[in-house]
């Protein structure tokens, strides 16, 4: 499928049983479509938290199918332990997030993801959807340090001209 679209995939997915894989800019529905065509082209098993309304019928049957987690936006430390709940209970997973938790390219990413990374003691897997190169761009992984403003520093610099996706 990504083939057939002309994406291509840049850069390897660490061998690490466990990861936090953020996902930006996050700026269409076909983000969704894109990001599961990697999964299965890279032949991951992903989790991904997403907003609870995506999980009503008729296709929320569907979205935990595809390894959905719902969580309430307007509790955001449930989240938090929620996702590191699941991150502790299975052996080996790549928890997907989109940091800015909605379709914007503008927004300002929340820092849950960063909270669940490190109390997880798991790390970050930057991934960008770029629309420019039509290519997924998996960087490299990021420890956290307890330091979230520097890492985030870190981290904002890798997305630095990316452009997402528009269809």
């Amino acid at each position: 499928m990504l083939t057939a679209a002309r994406w291509d995939i840049e850069g390897e997915i660490p061998d690490r049983p466990k990861l936090i894989a953020i996902v930006a800019p996050h700026t269409s529905n076909w983000d969704f479509v894109l990001g599961i065509a990697a999964v299965c082209a890279l032949g991951l098993s992903v989790r991904f938290l997403g907003k609870h309304t995506l999980f009503r019928p008729p296709l929320g049957w569907l979205m935990r199918w595809f390894g959905g987690t719902p969580v309430i936006r307007e509790a955001p430390q449930g989240a938090v332990a929620q996702a590191v709940s699941v991150i502790q209970s299975e052996p080996a997973v790549v928890l997907g997030i989109a940091p800015a938790g909605t379709r914007t390219a503008e927004t300002p990413w929340r820092s849950g993801f960063y909270h669940i990374a490190h109390a997880a003691k798991v790390p970050i897997l930057p991934v960008a959807f770029d629309g420019a190169r039509r290519a997924i761009r998996l960087f490299a992984p990021l420890e956290t340090s307890g330091d979230y403003e520097a890492d985030l520093t870190r981290l904002m610099a890798l997305y630095e001209g990316i452009r997402g996706v528009r269809y």
